[in-house]
């Protein structure tokens, strides 16, 4: 790998904290991002490298340029950028409360907007760079009890497909990550733990989304699809 500086938003458990691993085990500096400092603490004692840690709601856009222009001057330029902070809050559309619809529009959709906005403009300037967005399936198709969750995501594969395509003339790279469920505590209050222990590892998809993010001669994966065997 070669991305020195990587940031990487809900890094305090899950895919994030997975990803954080791996990347700090490349040799990358992963910025931890995140609302509660205490799990982003957990994420750094398995970290292989320098890291820097950043409480961040990634709802509230100034304080995201804040955070990301404390990252430039404090780091240095951020070669990848990961959205992975995510919120599902999941029952029939007419059950859903006006918080809970506001939380995942503002957190899922908006809080990738609003982190691309702060590393486009360095990127766009250097012509280099890389952003992921975690995505999940649920921005490929509806599902029940998941209404709003999958408008949130599928806004995000909107938003993403359209970086692609603004940015389709420069070295910047895009990458949207569509996966299924995973053991992770994303599902904590939702399911129990037998209900889950057959989805996927975190891990593996972290390993997945790496292996296809990764610089090839000739080649740019745009995008990938991850689902559960089961």
């Amino acid at each position: 790998m070669n991305e020195k500086v990587v940031v990487i938003t809900g890094a305090g458990s899950g895919l994030g904290a997975s990803l954080a691993k791996k990347y700090s085990e490349s040799g990358s500096h992963v910025c931890l991002l995140g609302r509660k400092r205490e799990r982003l603490e957990r994420t750094a004692k398995t970290l292989m490298n320098e890291y820097s840690i950043y409480e961040l709601d990634v709802t509230n856009k100034s304080e995201v340029d804040s955070v990301f222009a404390a990252i430039k001057a404090e780091v240095g330029t951020i070669d990848l950028l990961i959205n992975n902070a995510g919120l599902g809050v999941f029952d029939l559309a007419e059950n859903l409360t006006e918080e809970s619809v506001h939380q995942m529009i503002d957190i899922n959709l908006k809080g990738t907007i609003f982190c691309a906005q702060a590393v486009l403009p360095d990127m766009k300037k250097n012509n280099k760079g890389k952003i992921a967005n975690i995505i999940s399936t649920a921005g490929l198709e509806g599902k029940v009890t998941e209404s709003v969750y999958c408008a949130s995501k599928f806004g995000v594969r909107g938003f993403t497909e359209s970086l692609l395509v603004e940015l389709k003339d420069s070295a910047v790279q895009v990458y949207a990550a569509y996966m299924g469920g995973m053991k992770t505590e994303f599902w904590d209050g939702i399911y129990t733990q037998e209900e889950i222990k057959d989805l996927m590892d975190p891990d593996d998809v972290a390993d997945i989304i790496i292996d296809n993010i990764k610089p090839r001669k000739n080649l740019n994966v745009t995008e990938v699809v991850i689902k559960n065997s089961k």
